[in-house]
């Protein structure tokens, strides 16, 4: 299960292995982003969906009018900015092969590795990738 953690301004953070384990978390978070470009597709709204996966830092912050439980830390900053390039990447979702490496072998083959970026606000290269155009045997 995921936690749908927050909407801040026109996007959601959602939380997959956190408060409570899950096992191969990466891939049920990079199936939930197909699933949603699925659902997204006909409308008509310029969304993009990036997901990254690694060690953060889970708890509930704030005081008694917000408390809220959150998530910080490198993957949160690196999902972000993977979620602006998805909005001009064909498909509009896009993860980092750091992350596709960590989901179950099936879940890595619905996906394709593309071209090295710099992330902004790092000093590396960062290889995207994205799903595989959903063929008609996927549909079903």
């Amino acid at each position: 299960s995921s936690d749908l953690n927050k909407f801040q301004g026109d996007a959601a953070l959602a939380i997959f292995g956190a408060p409570l384990p899950l096992a191969d978390a990466t891939g049920h978070a990079l199936a939930a982003a197909r699933e949603l470009r699925l659902a997204l597709k006909d409308l008509q709204l310029k969304a993009g969906i990036g997901v990254a996966a690694g060690h953060v830092v889970a708890g509930h912050i704030g005081g008694h009018d917000r408390f809220e439980y959150t998530v910080i830390g490198d993957a949160v900053n690196q999902a972000a900015r993977l979620m602006d390039l998805a909005k001009t990447t064909p498909g509009r979702t896009v993860t980092n092969a750091a992350t596709l490496r960590e989901a179950n072998e099936a879940e890595q083959a619905r996906w394709t590795l593309m071209k090295s970026v710099e992330l902004r606000g790092r000093g590396e290269m960062t290889q995207l990738a994205r799903p595989i155009r959903a063929t008609l045997a996927d549909r079903s």
